[in-house]
């Protein structure tokens, strides 16, 4: 067919780059040249699925007389972003004991007095508790020395460098009437978005080729004034080439979203749309718990453990 899909790593190393456009807080836009279309998905996999965060994972309910059912406030407690760096921490698989380093505990306390107005409840609200867990499990003998859900050997601020709070503050949880109150204890711990999506650490990753605007011929005069006018995102310009005489160029083809207006009419032979077939725009938009730009280098970590995986096996 006339496509060369081999891939050789000297012409890969030549000719593969990265170019940031736009960095934020939480979002990145950088074009990936030089790159298969797989291995652009692969990354987009990763950073959805494989990369970790810390999540609320449990919730312990010592009191809930809200409208807000238990296990809703419990689904809506797991999905706040945490502001907690996960590869500070460990996984906390079955046999481990919550402790300082595989755990994050939060406490949630609040009533709503009669005759008060509606309170609203906040993800600010949620106080981190740096020594562990504030509950107590209930013991068969009354002399027994009462036992919390966390095993705690120091203060988890020596782990975290930094309080644990959450990345956005005013996200809504429920809304308390008069009388009414919420009491509980929640535990965050490590995992990945695989399992479940409260753990991805991403609003959304994904990438597009970059378009190509080919003019097949020149488009002159009234067309080019047409042509620039159809386009919603204006990608074509008009260029003056002296004694009245105009022509259209594709000033900005990176905007183009192949809405196709542009080959409609009298310019659909003049106009021919194509995609660059290794050059990728790559967008992340982080949900706060750690940088894009992290993000996208702990997804090259990930990928690059795969491969020295597969490699080990093989050999």
């Amino acid at each position: 067919m006339g496509v060369d899909n081999s891939l050789r790593m000297d012409n890969f190393c030549k000719n593969f780059k990265i170019e940031i456009k736009r960095l934020t807080e939480d979002e990145m836009e950088f074009d990936m040249i030089g790159i298969d279309a797989s291995i652009a998905n692969a990354f987009r996999r990763i950073l959805i699925a494989e990369v970790p965060t810390m999540a609320i994972e449990k919730v312990f309910m010592v009191d809930n007389t809200s409208v807000i059912a238990d296990e809703v406030l419990a689904h809506r407690l797991g999905l706040i972003p945490l502001d907690a760096d996960p590869r500070q921490f460990e996984y906390l698989s079955e046999n481990d004991v919550p402790n300082e380093r595989n755990t994050i505990v939060y406490e949630l306390k609040l009533s709503c007095k009669k005759g008060s107005p509606r309170l609203t409840v906040k993800s600010d609200q949620l106080k981190w508790l740096p020594d562990g867990s504030q509950l107590h499990k209930e013991t068969p003998s009354q002399s027994a020395e009462p036992k919390t859900y966390t095993s705690f050997s120091g203060n988890q601020l020596e782990v975290s460098k930094k309080p644990l709070g959450v990345t956005y503050k005013d996200i809504i949880l429920a809304k308390l009437g008069a009388g009414q109150a919420i009491e509980l204890e929640a535990h965050a711990v490590k995992g990945i978005g695989k399992d479940h999506a409260k753990w991805s650490p991403v609003a959304t990753a994904w990438y597009r080729m970059l378009p190509e605007v080919v003019f097949l011929k020149e488009v002159t005069g009234a067309d080019a004034e047409e042509l620039v006018k159809k386009c919603p995102v204006n990608v074509f310009d008009i260029e003056d080439l002296g004694n009245g005489k105009k022509r259209a160029v594709a000033a900005r083809p990176r905007a183009c979203t192949l809405c196709r207006e542009c080959i409609r009419g009298v310019t659909e032979e003049a106009v021919e749309l194509r995609r660059v077939k290794d050059h990728f725009i790559f967008t992340i938009e982080s949900t706060g718990a750690l940088p894009p730009e992290v993000l996208f280098t702990e997804a090259v970590k990930i990928l690059e453990e795969k491969c020295n995986r597969l490699i080990t096996e093989l050999s």
